[in-house]
């Protein structure tokens, strides 16, 4: 009963977030049902559907020598805890144990935030979003003057950002 109530509340949680478009060129933009800009978000409609844009994530989370880490799909969970059928909408949690010990190692309170993760989600036109908050984004409560997390954090938005560029090209 309780696993049936926890995969009813993620797959409720994810689906509020699928609501989210706009464009990596800056913060996530309102969208049509007024969803409000989050900071330190990057978004983008690309014009590949759901499944085709999962495979290209995990190729290009594979070809950044980066580990896919975790995988929940409120989609799936949906159809399994209520048999109900919802947009796609996926997380993948991303990261590597050469990030990790470095992250440790300048902040142990930051490792509640690894993996780090891309949000995947079907629109009504049947293409699909790639989203993810910057690792930066991620960290900043961590930060307070620590050089080394911040470096860290700097390197990963660059990697996410090449990730997600090569997940979402040739749209």
């Amino acid at each position: 009963m309780i696993r049936k109530m926890l995969a009813t509340q993620a797959a409720l949680g994810l689906l509020a977030l699928g609501a989210l478009d706009g464009g990596f060129a800056g913060p996530a933009r309102a969208d049509s049902d007024g969803w409000g800009a989050l900071p330190g978000w990057q978004v983008a409609k690309t014009g590949h559907d759901y499944q085709t844009l999962i495979g290209r994530l995990d190729q290009a989370v594979k070809a950044n020598k980066m580990g896919l880490v975790t995988r929940a799909s409120a989609t799936v969970g949906a159809k399994k805890a209520l048999d109900r059928t919802i947009p796609g909408n996926m997380v993948v949690g991303v990261y590597h144990p050469r990030f990790a010990v470095r992250m440790l190692e300048a902040s142990v309170p930051a490792g509640i935030e690894a993996p780090i993760r891309f949000y995947i989600t079907e629109n009504a036109d049947k293409s699909a979003s790639l989203s993810y908050k910057t690792p930066s984004a991620v960290f900043a409560p961590y930060m307070g003057g620590n050089d080394k997390l911040k470096a860290l954090a700097e390197e990963l938005d660059a990697l996410f950002a090449k990730i997600a560029a090569e997940a979402i090209g040739g749209s």
